[in-house]
């Protein structure tokens, strides 16, 4: 019987994705009868890590915009005919991660995504509905089929991740701090568990289900939207391009005449987060129950595909 065949497409800067991604695909490729081919996105100037200061804010409007890097040549071949694509992508100042968009644009990418199921996985802080909601736009245009999402976020509140994930990205640290602080990004624990998506998506493979239009894993609580972020997480959308485009017409990315508007920008970001975040979700809280249905129903709705339901997950976990 001839293989199915299995393409994984990430760019993970921090390295916390490529973990995350090996624990997905652990059972695919173990599998004999799925061959896997896995496709890291390079940049023609990578992004480094520690990520300086301006450096981190500079890539804030292109992301923001999804104005592509240039990237070089992908190691797949583009017209090769896959059962399934895993496209595992980090967000970026509510967006997907540059590299991932520019492979959603690429000639390349567009090709060997239009026709296939494709599987959606996120490794991020808290914020990822503006990002899947772009993800979903152009996997559209590629004409792609958006089968599944995975959603994986730092479990820390809000306030604690506003500290660690920033100190992470630009310092490289991201250890718990005199027992105040949790370590930054995704629980190692919930990387381990990560791996009952591969063991259903091999189930699925086998009985050949990703040639359908239904979700392949429901039940497996692959998704979990916040509804208290909804509100914030669009707020600050608003603010990004309106910060983007002034930004993006004072120079390219680089230009040194962005410096004093990125600081001028960088203050308002935290005095936003300090005041209207907060402000906004005890507004929330105080309307909650007048809001309560309208809630639950954007709630489901950004939950879709896969849904955050449970009720498969003794039977994909060891």
């Amino acid at each position: 019987m001839e293989k199915k065949r299995v393409l994984v497409v990430y760019y993970s800067q921090t390295g916390q994705l490529a973990r995350v991604v090996e624990s997905v695909i652990g059972p695919l490729a173990a599998e004999p009868s799925i061959r896997v081919d896995l496709e890291c996105v390079r940049p023609e100037n990578d992004y480094p890590f520690p990520w300086p200061f301006f450096r981190f804010l500079d890539v804030f409007p292109e992301s923001v915009y999804l104005e592509s890097p240039a990237l070089k040549p992908c190691g797949f071949d583009p017209d090769a005919d896959y059962d399934l694509i895993i496209l595992a992508y980090q967000v970026w100042f509510l967006s997907p991660s540059l590299p991932i968009a520019g492979f959603l644009q690429s000639a390349s990418g567009r090709r060997v995504l239009a026709g296939k199921p494709v599987v959606t996985l996120i490794a991020c802080r808290n914020m990822w509905l503006t990002a899947q909601e772009r993800v979903k736009e152009l996997l559209g245009a590629a004409g792609a089929r958006l089968l599944d999402n995975i959603a994986l976020v730092d479990g820390g509140n809000s306030l604690a991740t506003f500290i660690t994930t920033p100190r992470w990205l630009l310092t490289g640290h991201k250890g718990q701090t005199g027992g105040l602080l949790p370590p930054a990004g995704v629980a190692e624990a919930d990387i381990r568990d990560s791996a009952r998506f591969g063991r259903a998506l091999v189930a699925a493979l086998r009985g050949n289900l990703e040639r359908g239009e239904h979700p392949l894993l429901k039940g497996l609580r692959a998704v979990e939207v916040d509804e208290r972020l909804i509100a914030s997480e669009r707020i600050g959308y608003r603010s990004f391009k309106v910060w983007g485009r002034l930004i993006r017409a004072v120079g390219p990315q680089g230009a040194m005449r962005r410096k004093p508007l990125l600081a001028i920008y960088s203050v308002f970001l935290v005095a936003m987060i300090l005041t209207v975040v907060p402000v906004t979700l005890l507004l929330r809280k105080a309307l909650y129950p007048l809001m309560r249905s309208s809630l639950q129903r954007q709630k489901s709705l950004l939950e879709l595909p896969s849904g955050s339901g449970d009720f498969r997950l003794e039977e994909f976990r060891e």
